[in-house]
C-alpha cells in the first residue's frame, strides 16, 4: 500500500472495493498493459473482468441491480485503474457518464429499460459533444434534430467517441429547435438523444455509421471514433428526460462527472509514474551509488511526491462536493486543471530519470509519456477549465453596490 494519495474517512466497504480493484490492477492489468497497448488491442479480458468485479454498475442505483456508490468511490477505483492502464478507465468513464445522465436526467421508462443492463455491462454507454469543426464550444454544435411524427430525424457528424465502437448506447447531443423560436440563445436548443446501436464498425443501423478507429498518438487500446448521422430515425421517446431543450444542461451535468473522472485518471497516471521513478533511482548506479542518492534525483522525488498527494486531494474534495448534492463544477474544473498539469510534469520527470532508457518501448514509463498529453485536453482543455474557474471566482467574490 502506496503512502501517497491516502483516503481518510472511507467505510469499511469502500475501502474493501477500492482494496479489490487494487489487486485486481496488480495482477491482471499491469503486467499485460503495455504489451496490449503497443498492439492497440482492445483488452477484452480485462473489460470482462471488470464485469465480474460489477464495476459498470457501481454508481447505479441498487434497485436497478448496481452497487448504488458514490462518485468517491468510483473515483478512487479510476484513480487505481488508471494507475494500471489509462485507457481501462476510458472504457468505464464514459458508461458511467451516460448512466449518470440517465439515473439524473432520464424519464422511468428510459432508467426502467436500459440502467439494470448498463449495471451488468451488458450495455455499454458512449456520449457524444465534440464535431470535427468545433472543440470545447459546444453552442456551436451543427448537427441537428427534426421531429417527423412520433420520431426524430437526426443528420450531422460527430467526433471523438470515446468507445464509439465497442458502445451500443450513445447519447448524442443536437440543435433541435422544435418548441425553440428564432433567437433563442443556442444552448437551450439542444437535445440529448438516446441512440442505441450494435457494436462494431460501418452502417451499425440505418442512418447510423462509425468509420472506424482514429489512430492516436496514445490512449490505446480503447476505440476513439466519428460517428456520422444521415437521416438517422430515433423515436421521440428516446429524448433524454422526454421533453428537448435540456440537452446542455444533461450534458455540463455529465461532464462535472467526467472531469472529476478525468482528474482521477491524472492522479493514478501520476502515482505509477512516481512508482516507477522511484524505483528505478534506487536501482541505477552512476558515480559508485544508486542515482536516488544524489541530491538532483532527490529533489525530483519530493517534488513528483508532493504533486502527486495534493492532486489527489482535489480530486477527493471535488468528488466529495458533488456527492453532497453540491455544485461543484469550480472544484471539478479546478481538480482536473491541477490533476492533468501535474500528471504531465510527475511523468516527465520520471521519464528525466529513466535516462535514455525511459525512451525504449521496453520500459513502461514511454507509454505513461503518450498517455498524459490527452488528459491535458479530455473533458475540456486547461484553458477552458481556466475560463470556468475564472467566472466561477468572479461569481463567488462579485464586489458588492
Amino acid at each position: 500500500m502506496s503512502r501517497l494519495a491516502q483516503t481518510h474517512g472511507l467505510t469499511d466497504v469502500q475501502q474493501e472495493i477500492v482494496s479489490t480493484v487494487r489487486d485486481f490492477v496488480d495482477k491482471e492489468i499491469i503486467p499485460v498493459a503495455t504489451e496490449l497497448e503497443h498492439r492497440d488491442e482492445y483488452p477484452q479480458q480485462i473489460v470482462d473482468g471488470l464485469k465480474e468485479l460489477g464495476l459498470f454498475g457501481l454508481m447505479i442505483p441498487e434497485e436497478y441491480g448496481g452497487l448504488g456508490e458514490s462518485l468517491l468511490t468510483y473515483a478512487l477505483c479510476v484513480e487505481e485503474i488508471a494507475r494500471g492502464w489509462m485507457s481501462v478507465s476510458g472504457i468505464i468513464n464514459t458508461h458511467f457518464i451516460v448512466a449518470y445522465m440517465l439515473k439524473q436526467h432520464g424519464t422511468r421508462e428510459q432508467k426502467d429499460h436500459f440502467l439494470p443492463r448498463m449495471a451488468l455491462g451488458d450495455v455499454r454507454g458512449a456520449f457524444s459533444m465534440s464535431e470535427p469543426a468545433l472543440g470545447s464550444d459546444v453552442s456551436a454544435i451543427t448537427s441537428k434534430a427534426v421531429r417527423d411524427g412520433d420520431e426524430y430525424v437526426l443528420t450531422g457528424q460527430k467526433m471523438w467517441l470515446t468507445n464509439g465502437g465497442t458502445s451500443s448506447l450513445v447519447a448524442v447531443l443536437v440543435r433541435s429547435d422544435e418548441g425553440h423560436p428564432e433567437g433563442t440563445a443556442p444552448h437551450k436548443s439542444m437535445t440529448t438523444f438516446l441512440v442505441e446501436k450494435e457494436p462494431g464498425f460501418g452502417e451499425v443501423r440505418p442512418g447510423l455509421t462509425i468509420p472506424g478507429k482514429i489512430d492516436k498518438m496514445g490512449y490505446k487500446g480503447v476505440d476513439t471514433t466519428e460517428l456520422i448521422m444521415d437521416g438517422l430515425r430515433v423515436p421521440a421517446d428516446r429524448v433524454l428526460g422526454g421533453a428537448t431543450g435540456r440537452g446542455f444542461y444533461q450534458m455540463m451535468d455529465g461532464v462535472e462527472v467526467g472531469r472529476v473522472n478525468v482528474a482521477a485518471r491524472g492522479c493514478g497516471v501520476a502515482r505509477r509514474a512516481f512508482e516507477l521513478g522511484v524505483g528505478y533511482a534506487q536501482q541505477r548506479h552512476t558515480f559508485g551509488k544508486p542515482i536516488a542518492r544524489h541530491q538532483a534525483i532527490q529533489f525530483k522525488l519530493a517534488e513528483m511526491a508532493t504533486k502527486v498527494e495534493a492532486a489527489h486531494a482535489m480530486m477527493v474534495n471535488a468528488a466529495r462536493k458533488k456527492d453532497s448534492g453540491q455544485r461543484n463544477d469550480l472544484e471539478a474544473g479546478m481538480a482536473k486543471y491541477l490533476a492533468s498539469e501535474y500528471c504531465k510534469e510527475v511523468v516527465e520527470d520520471a521519464f528525466r530519470i529513466h535516462g535514455g532508457y525511459g525512451f525504449s518501448k521496453e520500459y513502461e514509463i514511454e507509454r505513461l509519456y503518450r498517455e498524459a498529453p490527452m488528459l491535458l485536453i479530455g473533458e475540456g482543455t486547461a484553458e477552458i477549465q481556466k475560463m470556468i474557474i475564472g467566472r466561477r471566482l468572479l461569481e463567488e467574490y462579485r464586489i458588492q453596490g
